[in-house]
């Protein structure tokens, strides 16, 4: 699978996160479930995540958080 680039704003910053576009899809529709823009949502996990987590990490694992949740 290749990585691709996607842009996202956090605080006011143009940033870009690099992961599949699967996650990506996935990620977006989280967002919208939500809720929320990809930029809020981003937000929020860049807020909460672990400074040793990078920002494309923490988005995989919340989609992962996410998709273990429904199971349940």
């Amino acid at each position: 699978m290749a990585l691709n680039k996607h842009s996202l704003t956090i605080a006011g910053h143009p940033t870009s996160v690099s992961m599949e576009d699967e996650f990506w899809a996935a990620f977006k529709e989280l967002a919208s479930r939500r809720g929320l823009s990809i930029n809020a949502l981003a937000q929020d996990i860049d807020d909460r995540r672990d400074e040793a987590t990078n920002l494309c990490s923490a988005i995989r694992l919340e989609v992962l958080r996410d998709l273990r949740a429904s199971i349940k």
